[in-house]
């Protein structure tokens, strides 16, 4: 199956699935590809990622904030956000990972900002 080389190859768990007019339609993901190819015995050359692609989409637009995210994540159980534009264009997605970045490099510079304060070079 090309999705799962294409998950491999990029390193990403999920992808954004667009039609000919660059549409959002769906979802595939690793759990997609393990709980309906592998799970249930089908053969993964002669399935449509539109076969198994999640289609019911959680979106946010960009204008959503950290917090936001982060609760619409947890309400939800999901790990990505699909970001959409005010033309329900697709962006891109949002995942858990990249909000742990954002938090470990914020609560670094707070504290390198407070170790400066604390022991300031002289």
């Amino acid at each position: 199956m090309e999705a799962a080389q294409y998950l491999r190859e990029k390193q990403v768990r999920s992808v954004g699935v667009v039609n000919a007019e660059g549409k959002l339609t769906g979802v595939i993901s690793q759990s997609d590809i393990s709980d309906k190819v592998a799970a249930e015995n089908k053969c993964p050359a002669w399935m449509k990622v539109s076969e198994i692609m999640t289609r019911e989409l959680l979106t946010v637009t960009p204008e959503v904030t950290f917090e936001e995210s982060l609760r619409a994540m947890e309400q939800n159980g999901v790990y990505h956000l699909l970001i959409l534009d005010p033309q329900k264009g697709y962006q891109g997605m949002l995942s858990v990972s990249d909000l742990l970045r954002v938090l470990t490099a914020d609560n670094k510079q707070r504290a390198d900002l407070l170790e400066s304060y604390m022991f300031p070079s002289r």
